[in-house]
């Protein structure tokens, strides 16, 4: 039935079949091996592919693996022209994929599970939906989001891409649309605004959590950034 969801596990022999409405595929333990049409891919957790109505498609996946699926009669506007059915997906939004997990292994609740899908179709509609980022580039975002606090130089984040300076800077660009200073700037001053606007945290150690020395240097970028003070975004 459309809209709904459910939790999965898949066989490790391949199976194919198609259905009359659309369907999100979203990993929260393992992997999952699918072809879309002519697409082939491997998708993970914190990554998503979109099935269209009438789409034969191919899958398997080890039986310990599980999936939150979607199974959607309207898709969201922003997932009807992507440039890629195969996207990642934010961490708050894997976060929300492994609550829904152990809530509907917990128990049958109607009026919780709609709850569950309407916070679903949100987080859906705020994803922004760009093509996967290259592998080699995801090790080195999640490196930058474990810790905000610090700013690796470029040769450092090369390395861990395993790649040269020059192959780094081309290949982040190419997956991301912006140099690594800028990316790790932007989720600085995003991070910076949500403990600005959702919490009482000092902007001292806002600045500090975020690796700026000074409260005038963290100000300073913050303006530069929102074109407003840090207090602005206090409640």
């Amino acid at each position: 039935m459309p809209n709904t969801l459910s939790v999965r596990s898949y066989s490790a022999q391949p199976r194919a079949h198609v259905h009359p409405y659309h369907q999100l595929v979203l990993p929260v333990q393992g992997l999952i091996d699918i072809q879309v049409g002519h697409y082939k891919a491997q998708v993970a957790v914190g990554e998503c592919i979109v099935i269209y109505a009438g789409i034969l498609h191919e899958f398997k996946a080890h039986t310990a693996a599980r999936f939150v699926v979607a199974d959607m009669a309207e898709l969201p506007e922003n997932l009807t022209q992507l440039p890629a059915i195969h996207f990642a997906i934010s961490s708050p939004f894997l976060s929300y994929l492994q609550f829904i997990t152990l809530q509907l292994a917990d128990a049958v609740h109607p009026k919780l599970e709609q709850l569950l899908w309407q916070l679903f179709v949100t987080q859906l509609e705020n994803q922004k939906c760009a093509q996967k980022v290259d592998p080699r580039i995801a090790k080195v975002i999640a490196t930058m989001q474990a810790d905000l606090c610090q700013t690796l130089s470029l040769q450092h984040y090369a390395n861990i891409a395993c790649l040269s300076l020059t192959q780094f800077k081309l290949v982040f660009k190419q997956s991301t649309g912006c140099s690594a200073s800028h990316y790790l700037t932007q989720l600085k001053m995003e991070k910076a605004k949500a403990l600005l606007t959702h919490t009482d945290m000092p902007i001292s150690l806002i600045a500090e959590q975020l690796g700026y020395q000074n409260h005038s240097a963290f100000s300073r970028r913050f303006c530069l950034y929102f074109a407003q003070p840090p207090s602005a975004f206090r409640r």
